[in-house]
């Protein structure tokens, strides 16, 4: 019974990380130009290799994606000079 229930609690965490997680692995990996996979993977082996700081890289990459209008990080359509 235990189990079910530590089972049930783990699948709600992994379903809440993956309704949550922000695309930072995969705007910044779109930026660079190479798979959003390497960025994984290189965010995780960083994370084991520096005992978890690469967290606080991420989280306010994570925070600043999500509030991207505060920011104007959106790209604006270039006007020419036949629309001004």
């Amino acid at each position: 019974m235990a189990n079910k229930r530590a089972l049930k609690l783990i699948q709600k965490i992994i379903f809440f990380f993956e309704m949550r997680s922000y695309g930072v692995c995969s705007s910044l990996a779109r930026k660079m130009g190479i798979r959003s996979s390497k960025v994984r993977v290189a965010f995780i082996y960083a994370s084991f290799v520096t005992l978890g700081s690469p967290l606080l890289i991420y989280l306010p990459m994570a925070w600043i994606l999500e509030h991207k209008h505060f920011f104007k990080l959106q790209k604006k359509r270039k006007t020419s000079i036949w629309e001004i």
